[in-house]
């Protein structure tokens, strides 16, 4: 049980943000690099076995894989007709609901013990699936061509995800003695770059986040948590695994809000972008919330 709850460490974070947001704005560059590191220690603790027993039984990994680009998409499309958005505030939901999962889903997997070599492979499989399905879902939902730039989204996937985690597995095979205290270390620190990146990003969107109406911040709440629940649900009905459960509905649920962000400020206006700037916001808070349930269980 760690010392520091990643709720309270969320919460001054915030506080901090709100206070000096120019000094956290300047921080924004360093967002890949935190999670790269919080990457590097996950690869110190991926079983290879398990990853192995992942391959040879995929059903765990198409089935999170077709959960994500079918309950997000279609949960968005509902939220948009149920709330009836004006026209900018719907194409970002559809954006959001369109996207992968994200990599700080990884992190909140490793954090609460979930399958983490799932996760990494979900995250993985759907980035790559993300160049078709993403746009393709864009135009059937919100009726909108976008083109995505691949060789972008394969390099910033390769080096935040794939090089820190490999890094950190041959860490764990040269330095085996020391595997203990390095577990010991990562998880604070993966809790602490998380809610540094929070505020952030909180100080990033500042603005936009004080002219918010209460429709749109309900939305994007019920987007996430209806997202958890349907994943964990159906994962319950497969009679998955406790810890495969817990994967699939982080998967599920945590969107790459950071490619929902970018793709809507290329193609469309920063209103279009308020959907999935407060959607990296609010699913690491309540991730957390989950994290801290699952550690008491």
């Amino acid at each position: 049980m760690y010392k520091f709850s990643l709720i309270l460490l969320i919460f001054i974070f915030l506080i901090l943000s709100f206070t000096f947001p120019s000094l956290f704005t300047e921080l924004k560059s360093s967002i890949p690099y935190l999670l790269g590191l919080v990457m590097f220690g996950m690869g110190t603790s991926l079983q290879l076995q398990e990853i192995k027993n992942i391959l040879t039984e995929p059903k765990w990994l198409l089935t999170t894989i077709i959960l994500q680009f079918s309950i997000m998409p279609f949960l968005a499309f509902f939220l948009v007709v149920i709330f009836d958005f004006p026209k900018e505030i719907a194409l970002g939901f559809i954006i959001l609901g369109s996207c992968p999962g994200g990599t700080a889903s990884n992190v909140i997997a490793y954090i609460c013990k979930a399958n983490l070599s799932l996760s990494i492979l979900c995250t993985f499989v759907s980035t790559g699936l993300a160049v078709f399905f993403t746009p393709t879902l864009i135009f059937l939902f919100a009726d909108e061509n976008i083109d995505i730039e691949i060789l972008s989204l394969i390099k910033s996937t390769f080096f935040i995800v794939f090089l820190p985690v490999v890094c950190g597995i041959l860490m764990k095979i040269f330095i085996r003695n020391k595997e203990k205290t390095l577990l010991k270390f990562f998880p604070l620190f993966s809790e602490i770059s998380i809610a540094l990146i929070i505020g952030i990003i909180f100080s990033i969107n500042i603005d936009s986040f004080s002219n918010l109406s209460w429709n749109i911040l309900v939305a994007v709440a019920l987007h996430n948590l209806i997202g958890l629940f349907l994943g964990f649900l159906i994962a319950s009905f497969f009679k998955f695994p406790m810890d495969v459960k817990k994967t699939v509905a982080i998967e599920v649920a945590m969107q790459n809000s950071g490619l929902g962000m970018t793709l809507a400020l290329m193609h469309f206006t920063k209103l279009v972008a308020l959907p999935s700037a407060l959607f990296s916001l609010w699913h690491n808070i309540s991730a957390s919330g989950l994290v801290y349930f699952w550690k008491k269980k």
